[in-house]
């Protein structure tokens, strides 16, 4: 088991871990209350999504799961962005059993390690969230600007399988007809839409959706700390069990249409 510093005696101060630093792509910053706010990010600009940065969230999700100092999480982006692209190349050759071995590992987990945080989440959206959406909505509460985008760059559009847990979570979220429809012939969904799909809690003006998820932060926390981590688990229950359910499946034949698209590419058809 993990324990936070204020739990090991650690000097540290209760809104500040370790972990914090550990992860260059997400920058984690915590205020006395305990309310932990995620950012994703490049050198303080939008996420250009990597493998590296697949690896580190693994843990970086595990850790905030385990630290019961986090009393609220707030997931975000960068740079008027949430995450609005993605470096294919740095997967490497994702032909090899070995590398969509790793692949396919790191998306389980990092989905898991998300539904597993046991305290409110709220998932504030500036800009396009065009690559992992699946993250977003993986939150309770999702707070979107006016301007908010979603979208899914890396799979069928680019020629493989959406099987790495964000047809799950849009089909939970806003029925499988519109999930499928989406997911087939991506195009950016406003964030108007969404919310008329019930994806998106509320829409706000643009530049306000952070401000947003620290007033309903502000809100959850005038509740019981048993009552509010139940709740999350509570809700977050019918999703969790079709993520163990489906992803490890839906990877696997991500990968193998991975696979056959990097050999058609190299054959040149």
């Amino acid at each position: 088991m993990i324990f936070s510093e204020s739990n090991t005696g650690s000097a540290m101060p209760k809104n500040k871990s370790a972990y914090f630093t550990a992860y260059r792509s997400l920058k984690l910053d915590r205020d006395t209350r305990g309310v932990l706010v995620a950012t994703f990010h490049n050198n303080g600009g939008p996420l250009n999504f990597t493998a590296p940065d697949h690896t580190d969230f693994v843990e970086a999700f595990y850790r905030i799961s385990q630290d019961r100092e986090n009393k609220i999480v707030i997931l975000t982006g960068a740079g008027g962005e949430f995450i609005p692209a993605i470096d294919f190349s740095s997967f490497g050759n994702v032909a090899d059993p070995a590398v969509w071995s790793q692949v396919h590992d790191e998306g389980v987990q990092i989905l898991e390690n998300l539904t597993n945080i046991r305290v409110p989440v709220i998932a504030a959206i500036e800009g396009r969230a065009h690559v992992h959406s699946e993250y977003a909505l993986l939150a309770d509460v999702i707070v979107a600007a006016e301007g908010a985008t979603f979208n899914d760059l890396p799979h069928f559009a680019a020629g493989i399988v959406p099987g790495d847990g964000i047809f799950t979570a849009w089909s939970h979220r806003a029925g499988a007809g519109r999930a499928g429809a989406f997911l087939l012939n991506p195009q950016p969904l406003t964030a108007r839409a969404a919310h008329e799909w019930g994806v998106v809690a509320e829409v706000v003006p643009n530049g306000k959706a952070l401000s947003r998820a620290w007033e309903l932060a502000a809100l959850y926390l005038k509740a019981p700390e048993v009552t509010r981590r139940n709740t999350r688990v509570h809700f977050i229950q019918p999703l969790k069990e079709r993520i163990i359910r489906e992803v490890g499946y839906g990877l696997s034949v991500e990968g193998a249409s991975a696979a056959a698209l990097v050999r058609s590419l190299e054959a040149g058809h």
